[in-house]
């Protein structure tokens, strides 16, 4: 990502500028990361030299960037609606069909990876990252000194995403990051050669068989003895859903060979 990056808030701040004649603002064209000097003129706003024009249409809960003629939403549809979307955090959350992939209420998705990430103590170990997403818990297991981290993101459009997120690391030589689906790929990894593991599936309902019975021994097989795994489930309430899914997960990763112990709103299991 090397363009601005424009939500209603920031645009909503360029505009009050040009109304009150202001030569130049600091805002943030990056979500948060950083601030940044532009110039608000009466047609448009200019930022490193380049002339940006005003929005004609401004959405909230919409990320706009620049694809070099114009701005468009950071949003994608091929089958599903694929959305990165704005935070009162900084750090962008995204939607596939207006439901939510991480949480954003009660703390930033970024700062959320960190304390998930803190369990299974990246230092010096490689990690398998299951279902790569925006990359926070790559983010966070390579700033917490992880040797390695192998990743896995089925879904094109989420790479996209990813790919104009100036919250995502991009692959490196610390950060295997491979197109493609964790269900064929753990497959290829060789038994105890990771160390830990995280694993973010999308809902039961849309990726049922990351929460098999079959999966979980695959996850037993890469991992070193003593080597932990995080699951993400959520919360799902059981009165409205039918079903416990946290304690599904920890039955199955108990049958799969891993002690497991209900951990906020995950499993953390370990090898035995």
């Amino acid at each position: 990502m090397t363009g601005p990056l424009v939500t209603l808030e920031v645009h909503d701040t360029l505009l009050a500028a040009r109304r009150a004649g202001e030569a130049a603002l600091e805002c943030s064209l990056d979500l948060g990361r950083s601030t940044t000097t532009v110039e608000a003129g009466e047609d448009a706003w200019t930022w490193q030299g380049q002339r940006y024009p005003y929005l004609e249409t401004c959405k909230g809960r919409t990320i706009y960037y620049w694809t070099g003629a114009q701005f468009e939403p950071v949003a994608r549809f091929s089958g599903s609606l694929i959305k990165l979307v704005p935070t009162g955090w900084g750090p962008p959350t995204f939607e596939i069909d207006g439901i939510k992939m991480l949480p954003t209420s009660q703390v930033s998705p970024y700062e959320d990876a960190r304390h998930k990430v803190a369990l299974i103590q990246p230092r010096g170990k490689v990690v398998l990252d299951t279902c790569g997403g925006l990359g926070y818990f790559a983010a966070w297991c390579l700033e917490g000194r992880a040797a390695r981290v192998l990743s896995w993101e089925k879904s094109a459009d989420v790479l996209w995403l990813r790919s104009l997120n100036p919250w995502s690391p991009p692959p490196d030589e610390a950060l295997s990051l491979v197109h493609g689906d964790v269900v064929e790929g753990i497959g290829t990894l060789p038994d105890g050669s990771v160390d830990a593991a995280l694993h973010d599936p999308p809902r039961f309902g849309i990726a049922g068989e990351l929460y098999s019975l079959t999966f979980y021994q695959e996850l037993a097989r890469v991992l070193r003895r003593k080597g932990r795994l995080f699951h993400y489930t959520g919360s799902p309430n059981a009165l409205t859903s039918g079903r416990d899914v946290p304690r599904e997960v920890a039955r199955r990763l108990r049958e799969a060979g891993l002690d497991v112990e209900l951990s906020g709103d995950g499993v953390l299991a370990t090898r035995r």
